[in-house]
């Protein structure tokens, strides 16, 4: 599989704290790889740092091939990648209709064409034409992230980098935007990497994954080995026996 995403001794320091400490991890293209932790780990950071908002001290980040150092990033750059965050509330601009907040990354990138791409990308995420001028506050959270990843779409990216987008929602909703997700990454072969606390949500999307603690990856695994239990840190284990649902019998 060819890599897309390359982490190479990646350190992220906020003064004296050490964010993230020789991190490396490696993604195919399109596979869906999950990163797992509790809060602190550093797992989201990771993400913030691939897409250029966290202050990278040391390491490389490659992106389909081009090094990337530091924390500038391209325009051309987040043609191939977008983030979806953790947040619906909090990530679509409060006086803004969705046509507008579609319309801003078409016009950043200089993308023509706009009235097509807008409408496939409401069809896309399950959003019909009568949610085009609607404002967030006149929406639920789960039609609020289905805004988010339609504006991530828009684009059309190679890799979503997704932060914790169910942890807002609630249960039932978790349930149709994973199924969402899924759903849009076979079909536009997309990359994933995602970022949860949730050992369920994670092996239903991604099929690779580490764990992360301190900043640090403590273990690579699949989701295969995750849910059978296969796994060899004493820190993974007490991840699985934390998770409802994982829990072993003796």
């Amino acid at each position: 599989m060819k890599p897309v995403l390359s982490v190479e001794n990646l350190h992220v320091r906020y003064d004296d704290y050490r964010a993230l400490d020789e991190v490396s991890v490696t993604v195919g293209q399109g596979e869906s790889f999950g990163l797992v932790g509790e809060s602190g780990s550093g797992k989201s950071t990771l993400l913030r740092a691939v897409a250029g908002l966290a202050p990278v001290r040391e390491g490389t980040i490659h992106v389909d091939g081009q090094s990337l150092k530091g924390s500038r990033r391209p325009r051309s750059f987040y043609r191939k990648v977008q983030m979806v965050f953790q947040d619906p509330y909090g990530s679509l601009h409060p006086r803004q209709t969705v046509d507008r907040l579609l319309l801003e990354p078409l016009a950043i990138h200089d993308i023509a064409n706009a009235e097509p791409r807008i409408r496939r990308a409401l069809d896309e995420v399950g959003l019909g034409p009568s949610f085009r001028f609607r404002y967030p506050h006149q929406m639920s959270g789960g039609q609020r992230q289905r805004v988010a990843i339609a504006r991530a779409l828009i684009v059309e990216p190679e890799i979503l980098l997704l932060d914790e987008p169910t942890s807002a929602l609630d249960a039932s909703v978790q349930a149709e935007v994973l199924n969402l997700l899924e759903q849009v990454r076979r079909e536009r072969r997309l990359t994933f990497v995602m970022v949860s606390h949730d050992l369920g949500v994670v092996t239903h999307i991604c099929e690779r994954m580490v764990t992360m603690r301190h900043g640090k990856i403590v273990e690579a695994l699949t989701s295969e080995e995750l849910t059978a239990g296969a796994v060899k840190a004493a820190y993974t284990r007490e991840l699985l026996a934390a998770s409802k649902g994982f829990v072993r019998a003796n």
